[in-house]
């Protein structure tokens, strides 16, 4: 059974509202949370950024559903300290936390000052943090010396179970990547076709039978022109594509360059409908798929509606 979660957007509002809309969400009836982490937003509309660790512990003691959490080890957040912090939650909210673990983006990793790697040398770091966390989080003293430096590091306050490690992946290399070691796969939402692909690469590379959550972008609004505003103004710089997503540190940058995206290239990254019905079907194409949960994440304003419009028609 495929479960339908809500994405909370830390760059789209401030932390105190956005607990308040996780509570809001669970009420309506969605059975799990999930929310990025960033230190600066896509679009300078966007405006928030607040701290996704620090809101996690408030956000998950006002729920009782489960949450999780994508964020880049080995860059402004050292490994040991992000094990440190998913065993905190693990351990205050029993079976109730994962945590997703990608190569990052500019905009937030910058801003250590180191210089920006590519992706083969991201994916080598993910990899390295990947294997001192999972360590960590099952009791043992790391010392490692490699692309991030690790000296007889210990957590003492451990969960009875760890919490699971996913990796996150948008293209099918990067799932292939992940598939013998991550514990699971967290990828973007979409056309079908394009997301089995990637979580088949994921099953290929070793990930057979391990879970697939998926982050799935939508705007919706009473009306379509209403639809279609909320995801150019919100999420356009987002749209563009390529490795640009990756690779820029500002986020007036991004505003530049989404002023070149229109309706039809912000369809290739959101799905725009007025229609609960259209999305509905989605969420089972997705479904389909193996998901073991689906992430909708709203892009635009209307949060209170879209979620209040999701107890009625797209969940259950």
């Amino acid at each position: 059974m495929t479960h339908i979660g809500y994405h909370a957007s830390h760059e789209q509002y401030d932390p105190r509202t956005l607990r308040d809309l996780a509570i809001r969400a669970e009420a309506a009836g969605f059975a799990a949370i999930k929310c990025s982490d960033h230190l600066q937003p896509w679009s300078e509309r966007q405006g928030h950024s607040g701290h996704a660790w620090a809101w996690l512990g408030a956000a998950m003691a006002g729920t009782t559903v489960p949450f999780g959490n994508i964020a880049a080890p080995g860059y402004r957040y050292h490994p040991a300290v992000m094990a440190q912090a998913a065993a905190t939650l693990a351990q205050m909210f029993p079976g109730r936390f994962w945590l997703a673990i990608g190569t990052g983006e500019a905009l937030n990793e910058g801003v250590t000052g180191a210089a920006w790697p590519d992706k083969p040398e991201r994916n080598a770091r993910l990899r390295e943090c990947f294997d001192v966390m999972h360590a960590l989080l099952r009791g043992r003293s790391v010392t490692h010396r490699g692309r991030v430096t690790v000296v007889e590091a210990r957590l003492w306050s451990l969960p009875d179970t760890p919490p699971p490690l996913f990796g996150a992946a948008a293209t099918p290399e990067t799932a292939r990547f992940l598939g013998g070691w991550a514990e699971g796969l967290l990828t973007l939402g979409g056309d079908p076709v394009q997301v089995a692909r990637v979580i088949d690469a994921f099953r290929e590379g070793g990930g057979a039978g391990k879970p697939v959550h998926i982050q799935h972008a939508i705007s919706w609004a009473d009306t379509q022109d209403q639809a279609m505003a909320n995801a150019l103004d919100q999420w356009a710089p987002v749209a563009i594509g390529g490795e640009i997503n990756w690779d820029i540190r500002r986020p007036s940058d991004f505003d530049l360059l989404g002023q070149f995206v229109g309706p039809d290239r912000i369809g290739r990254a959101v799905r725009v409908s007025a229609d609960p019905g259209l999305h509905r079907a989605d969420l089972a194409a997705l479904a389909d798929l193996g998901a073991d949960t689906i992430f909708v994440h709203n892009v635009g304003r209307n949060q209170e509606a879209f979620i209040d419009m999701a107890g009625r028609d797209l969940i259950g």
